[in-house]
Parts: structure tokens; sequence; C-alpha cells
């Protein structure tokens, strides 16, 4: 570890928030430009590292840092991206659910639906092969991560990349099919 390093991590660990402004102003613009690979705006970028140093000073977490302070914020941002994503994820798949519900509900005809239906269909017959298999044994099929990586033999890691170039692929036509719904 550099002695810049341990010199912000003993200062953190005797309480200083001046070291935390320090790596704040540090790692800020890197960290976001790293989130950004994950998410889809600058201002959910932000809120990630923003949480991501209020998490560091909080949890004290600071105190099992034992390497590389860079290695560990950049890990913690790619967790933290990947929690915000499965949490978005969910969200937008309930959203559509709902309204998917409403529009049973409210008895729109079922050849509209079927139209519908065949639109999305055909959006996700255009995600690249290995894409599509992974995104349809996870939505379709419900199968977690690590039952579909080992289906496949890939990672888990490869696996969300597969499953969120997906997700982002589609979210345009989800959009379009919310705001139909609306």
């Amino acid at each position: 570890m550099v002695d810049f390093e341990q010199r912000i991590i003993a200062n953190l660990r005797k309480g200083d928030e001046n070291s935390l402004r320090e790596l704040f102003d540090m790692y800020y613009k890197p960290l976001c430009m790293f989130a950004l690979k994950f998410v889809d705006s600058i201002e959910q970028a932000e809120d990630i590292v923003q949480d991501t140093f209020i998490n560091l000073w909080n949890s004290r977490s600071y105190s099992n840092i034992h390497s590389n302070i860079k290695a560990y914020l950049f890990g913690a941002v790619r967790n933290n991206a990947l929690y915000f994503i499965r949490k978005e994820t969910k969200f937008r798949f309930e959203e559509i659910d709902n309204h998917v519900q409403k529009l049973t509900e409210d008895e729109l005809p079922e050849d509209e639906l079927t139209e519908l239906k065949d639109r999305l269909l055909k959006q996700i017959e255009q995600l690249p092969p290995k894409g599509r298999e992974i995104f349809e044994a996870i939505v379709f099929k419900g199968m977690k991560y690590s039952d579909v990586a080992e289906l496949y033999g890939i990672s888990v890691n490869t696996v969300k990349t597969q499953y969120s170039r997906s997700l982002s692929k589609l979210r345009e036509f989800l959009h379009i099919l919310i705001f139909l719904f609306s």
C-alpha cells in the first residue's frame, strides 16, 4: 500500500472527516465514470458513488481495508451498481406486470394484447443469441444467475453482464410499451 493510502486509512480510523474528503475529491469523478458502465445516467452513477462514500464512513468499513484503497472503492462502486441494477430490474418488471394486469382487468381487446406481446417478443428475438438465451432463462424461466452460469458454463459475472446488456437493449422498447399502457 502506498504511503498516501496508509496515511488516509490511519486518519479515517481516527475519525478524520478531512481524509474522507480527500478520498472523495480524488476518486469521485473516476468512480462516477466507472459507475456509468453499469447504469444509464450520470445522476444514477453519482448517487451510487455518493452512497458508496456514505456507507464507507457510516459503516466504518475502512478499518477492513488492508490493501489498495483504490481497488476497494472501485469494487464497492461495482457492487453498489449491481445492487442498483437488481433493484431497478425488479421494479421495472413489477411495473410491467402491474400494467398488464390493469389491461386485463380493463378488458383490452385480445388482438391488441397479442400485437403488443408479439412486438415485445420480436425485440427479444433481435437480441444477440447468447444474451437472448440468458435473458429468457432469467425472465421467462425464473432461473438464478448462478444456475444460468452453470447451465452455459460461464461465470456469474458474465451472466450479469449479458443480462444487463439485454435489458439495456430492451429498455427503449419497454418504455414505449409502458407509455402505450398509461
